[in-house]
């Protein structure tokens, strides 16, 4: 079976991870890789011992990144002597004839679709809604105003898929309320709209879903505590951990 020959040194996609979001950033890395054909169609990933060292994150953080790329249609997994994670789609592509679809491959054109418009709207929500949540930070908020925040943040912790999108969107637009500006309370709004249907394509998986709790409940507890530099640079991560995987995925 062909095994990717492309050497690891020296290579971009393949430099260490650096960063709080070591998760998406892999994700986001080895998509690129399969995209650039430095891992073309057909071959195998390159070991995950080297890649792990290489990448300088721990093989249970690669694996789950492979999963995920693996549950969107990226890779598969074959048994046997000459077995191994093999690309069979390299990402964006509409897939091979006949093979079924799913919510990734759509979302996937849809960013085509979107070109520019997608890294416009992720931009956008990188500058936006760190401010939002600083500026929520400020904010003398009343105790239904807490509670409502509370209440948002438990309801976007659900692992059930076909509610979890609409709990997590409900939570964005909370913190943005929270700073009291009804501007900015309306694009944030628009921006979530924008990117409803490629932030529902992301796989649901447990690494993903952990993560983003974390740094959710992070996002809160700066603006509950009135700091706005913490709640700024949470939600900083939050945004860039959510780019990387759109980006990686849909790229």
């Amino acid at each position: 079976m062909p095994v990717a020959t492309e050497p690891l040194s020296g290579v971009p996609m393949w430099r260490p991870v650096r960063g709080g979001n070591a998760f998406e950033i892999t994700v986001a890395r080895l998509a690129q890789a399969i995209r650039l054909g430095l891992v073309p169609v057909g071959e195998r990933l390159p070991p995950e011992r080297e890649l792990a060292e290489r990448l300088q994150v721990s093989r249970v953080t690669l694996r789950e990144a492979i999963a995920a790329l693996r549950e969107a249609g990226f890779l598969e997994s074959r048994r046997g002597r000459s077995g191994g994670t093999f690309v069979v789609r390299a990402t964006g592509d509409a897939g091979e004839p006949g093979r079924e679809r799913n919510p990734v491959q759509d979302a996937a054109t849809l960013a085509r679709e979107m070109g520019d418009a997608l890294h416009d709207a992720l931009d956008f929500r990188r500058v936006l809604e760190p401010g939002a949540a600083a500026l929520a930070a400020t904010r003398a908020l009343s105790a239904s105003d807490r509670q409502h925040l509370v209440a948002c943040l438990s309801a976007a912790r659900t692992r059930d898929p076909l509610t979890r999108r609409v709990n997590d969107s409900r939570l964005h637009l909370a913190i943005a309320a929270a700073g009291g500006s009804t501007s900015v309370a309306a694009s944030i709004a628009d921006v979530q709209l924008r990117l409803d249907r490629l932030l529902a394509a992301i796989p649901v998986l447990r690494r993903n879903l952990d993560h983003s709790d974390a740094q959710h409940e992070r996002v809160v507890e700066a603006i509950l505590a009135g700091d706005p530099a913490v709640a700024r640079i949470e939600m900083e991560e939050h945004c860039d951990a959510t780019a990387a995987l759109l980006r990686g995925l849909l790229g």
